[in-house]
């Protein structure tokens, strides 16, 4: 596996069981576009696809980032969320600085690093990571959920409020509905009805785990709401604890 320079001296997951430091502002920070570009066309080759069904899991680890407006500086936040209860389980966090630009198709470049630290802080590794974004559902089928699931060599998918490449028949109004999302003949994704009458939402496959099970986990977890309860939890803890983090100036 390739490993991208930001992660490649950090022990796997399942070699250590407490882990509080971030990566920081190391090689990530010199990453040019050329060179995350052919980053990506490398890494995107160890994507697992697979359309046979795995195991439900216990948990699952829901995964969200929110920036400090006019600023780098953000909270990833890492949520894990029984599924059989939807309850919270366990909330780690990791507060630093994006030190790679916004550029639309790379955002896994600008989002690993602070969601790998996140992660860490959990005290015990997770077994399926649910993020806010997209998998397969990418020009270069190589989205946040599919670069985080390749990098960690975990079970990841993405589920996104709009869709970012794809054509799509709105499903019906029914909860549970859903249509293929396609692209140049492909299907990358899937436009899924978590709630009656109510906005889909966009999964998309990301590594180790088939469509037709992200589609299934997405349902059980979306509860009362449109976003799945891991990502929605997620967001709102990286929220509060940014909020938190202002408070502090």
């Amino acid at each position: 596996m390739i490993i991208p320079p930001w992660t490649a001296s950090r022990p796997r997951l399942s070699e250590s069981p407490q882990r509080t430091q971030g990566p920081g502002k190391r090689s990530e920070g010199s990453t040019s576009v050329h060179e995350a570009e052919r980053l990506q066309d490398e890494l995107k080759e160890s994507v697992v696809r697979t359309s046979a069904p795995i195991e439900p899991p216990r948990t699952v680890t829901g995964l969200d980032v929110t920036y400090d407006t006019g600023s780098d500086r953000a909270v990833a936040a890492a949520v894990v969320v029984d599924v059989a209860s939807l309850e919270v389980v366990e909330v780690a966090f990791h507060r630093g600085e994006a030190t790679f630009p916004y550029v639309p198709g790379l955002l896994a470049f600008r989002e690993v690093p602070l969601l790998v630290a996140a992660i860490e802080r959990l005290s015990t590794p997770p077994a399926l990571l649910v993020c806010d974004g997209y998998g397969l559902a990418h020009p270069k089928r190589f989205g946040l959920a599919s670069h985080l699931g390749v990098v960690l060599d975990l079970p990841s998918y993405g589920v996104a409020k709009t869709a970012f490449v794809g054509e799509f028949t709105p499903p019906a109004e029914q909860r549970g509905a859903h249509a293929d999302l396609t692209d140049a003949g492909e299907v990358i994704g899937s436009v899924v009805r978590t709630q009656t009458a109510v906005k889909p939402v966009f999964v998309s496959a990301g590594h180790r785990i088939g469509l037709d099970d992200c589609v299934s986990l997405t349902l059980r977890l979306s509860g009362r709401h449109r976003i799945p309860e891991p990502t929605r939890q997620a967001d709102i803890e990286s929220r509060k604890m940014l909020r938190e983090w202002r408070s502090l100036e």
